[in-house]
């Protein structure tokens, strides 16, 4: 049994490039209703304008580090969707942060836009998705939120573990109003994030790779819940 994407409002952030927009593209391929969020409010307008048909893509501007844009996003979403059925924390960012480098000001700046955002919308839209009963919040993590490997940003880690830790959270809170929180925690993925960085010679994620778990997550029955799913392209001592 899965459930059916027609009529169910998905609320998507981060949804231009890399990992947001190969979820855009595929949520709509599989007929979700879109609200898309994100900075760029230019870009988000025209994919809104390419792809809308019946008004089942929606375009709001929305500032990780803004929590009044999140507020606004979500009464948004309801008055021009009727509702909210799903939520895909997907916009983050990596920035330098180490030991030995402090920087705090780096350090703020992740945990604002990859936990506190998140955990913003994620307690906005916990009344919609209570209405819903068949609830579902998908955390964008990453493999650092799993283990924290060689120099890569430590801070960076840490947020992401947060995220995960989130996901828990949000999926014990509300399992008995039929939420249903999934972390998904991928490896490198071929996406802007990881331009600079040396990632071996190895095949790396494709962003469509990781639409299709989430959609297939999606499509999963309150009865069939999946608390966290990572994705390697390479083989690692604990994953």
């Amino acid at each position: 049994m899965t459930l059916p994407p027609a009529g169910r409002v998905v609320m998507l952030s981060g949804p231009v490039r890399g990992i947001g927009r190969a979820l855009a593209e595929r949520l709509r391929a599989d007929g979700y209703r879109l609200s898309l969020g994100g900075r760029d409010r230019d870009a988000i307008a025209g994919m809104a304008t390419r792809w809308s048909a019946g008004e089942s893509v929606s375009a709001h501007h929305f500032d990780a580090v803004d929590s009044a844009s999140a507020r606004r996003w979500v009464d948004e979403t309801v008055a021009h969707h009727g509702g909210i059925d799903v939520v895909i924390n997907n916009a983050g960012v990596v920035e330098g942060f180490g030991l030995d480098d402090y920087d705090e000001a780096a350090l703020d700046r992740m945990w604002q836009i990859n936990v506190k955002a998140p955990t913003l919308l994620t307690h906005l839209t916990l009344p919609h998705l209570r209405t819903s009963g068949h609830g579902r919040v998908i955390n964008v993590a990453s493999l650092s939120g799993k283990r924290v490997k060689g120099g890569f940003s430590p801070g960076y880690a840490m947020t992401k573990h947060a995220v995960v830790a989130l996901t828990h959270a949000t999926r014990q809170h509300g399992w008995h109003d039929g939420i249903r929180a999934t972390a998904i925690c991928p490896s490198f993925v071929e996406t802007d994030m990881i331009a600079g960085v040396d990632v071996g010679e190895e095949p790396v994620i494709q962003p469509e790779d990781i639409a299709e778990v989430v959609s297939t997550a999606l499509a999963l029955p309150n009865s069939a819940s999946v608390a966290e799913i990572t994705v390697n392209c390479r083989l690692e001592d604990v994953f």
